[in-house]
């Protein structure tokens, strides 16, 4: 079932590892009780398959009066090593959490076992909250870009934020600082990206690469440059950098794609930031948009490009 299908589970509380809600007359009123929970959890809240069968298997699902109980709050491992340091908040509730990423922070771990990441400060973020929650980002941001990255605070969460994310239903939009002033002409790149042979690191507009769509919604010419408001309809590695270079416009401060030089570059930080993440709600089908303000640097760099030569 598609995410656009269905409506969702409404208000709900949380004890403990249950999940609580109350559906109404629809079960209430059902001669089959079993089988009017079983086809609601699926076809209105869209619970997948697999996790409807375990939870039914193991007593995870419990119907006491007029209340349908859930088990989706199990305890679970962290995953990795909490370090405490600050972490901003977005957005938080029993689902799913959406934290600020800075500039310079990795998402998650590379394998060499070493270096702070977000997905560290999110593992201490539970501890200090009480809940033992495995670490489960549903999507990433380059290491020198900033804003919000969304994880995921339980399995149904995680199941059903990833279908989302394949059924590009989840909303990303971007504000990039590029070089040169790109046309009103210029409103959608559909180019596909592969890896560059003669660059480990870098990214390249292939013939043969995955297919990569980068929709400009808005722009303003400044001097030297242009501010561009872009949404994603995929996710590839390095997507907006590549895709912007590739017609002429590279981001500032984007050493590897051939961008100008600007104050942050010297951190090696470029001038892309996610501005705001629009998703449907996973367990209630509420449409939400978590904003993330701009980071101090990049303000600057539009100041500074505002101003008249």
């Amino acid at each position: 079932m598609g995410a656009g299908e269905r409506t969702g589970g409404g208000a709900w509380t949380r004890r403990g590892e249950w999940l609580e809600v109350t559906p109404g007359k629809i079960i209430t009123g059902a001669e089959d009780t079993q089988a009017t929970i079983d086809k609601w959890l699926l076809e209105t809240v869209g619970m997948p398959e697999k996790l409807h069968l375990r939870l039914r298997r193991e007593g995870g699902i419990q119907w006491k009066g007029d209340r349908l109980r859930l088990a989706l709050f199990p305890d679970r491992e962290a995953g990795l090593e909490p370090i405490w340091e600050e972490l901003e908040v977005l957005y938080e509730d029993d689902f799913c959490l959406v934290a600020h990423k800075p500039a310079g922070l990795a998402v998650h771990p590379d394998g060499s076992g070493t270096g702070v990441t977000l997905d560290h400060l999110v593992a201490a973020h539970y501890i200090t909250s009480g809940e033992n929650v495995a670490v489960r980002h549903i999507h990433r941001l380059d290491k020198d870009t900033t804003g919000p990255v969304m994880y995921a605070k339980n399995e149904f969460a995680q199941l059903v934020l990833d279908e989302n994310m394949r059924e590009k239903s989840i909303s990303r939009h971007y504000a990039a600082i590029v070089e040169g002033i790109v046309p009103p002409a210029l409103k959608v790149i559909d180019a596909p990206i592969g890896r560059d042979r003669h660059h480990a690191a870098r990214r390249r507009v292939s013939p043969g690469g995955q297919s990569a769509v980068t929709r400009i919604i808005e722009r303003e010419a400044l001097h030297g440059g242009s501010l561009v408001h872009v949404q994603l309809e995929t996710g590839r590695t390095h997507q907006i950098r590549v895709h912007l270079s590739h017609m002429g416009h590279p981001l500032y401060g984007d050493e590897l794609y051939g961008g100008p030089v600007w104050a942050s570059s010297a951190a090696g930080r470029h001038a892309l930031h996610g501005e705001a993440l629009s998703f449907r709600h996973p367990w209630s089908g509420e449409q939400l948009e978590v904003s993330d303000p701009w980071p101090e640097d990049m303000l600057q760099l539009r100041e500074l490009l505002s101003e008249a030569p």
